[in-house]
């Protein structure tokens, strides 16, 4: 029974965290900080335990990668 509680308040803690990170982010977007690494490394916390979180992880993942992708094809060719 302990160690049905202990995993519990893990869990608990887990999801408290990474909301807390989650609403940290958002606010930094109008303020100084890091707002879309925070959100991100939210999404990772949640992740673990939300399906919803997992799906919008892998979502900015993929526009991350698109983005990355679009910047680079762009980039004049070195010149020697």
């Amino acid at each position: 029974m302990l160690i049905k509680s202990f995993q519990q308040a893990k869990r608990f803690l887990k999801i408290l965290f990474g909301f807390t990170l989650l609403v940290l982010g958002i606010v930094m977007f109008v303020t100084p900080g890091p707002g879309w690494l925070t959100i991100i490394l939210a999404l990772s916390i949640l992740a673990a335990e939300f399906v919803w979180a997992r799906r919008l992880l892998n979502h900015l993942k993929e526009q991350g990668t698109r983005l990355r992708d679009a910047v680079l094809l762009r980039q004049p060719a070195d010149r020697a």
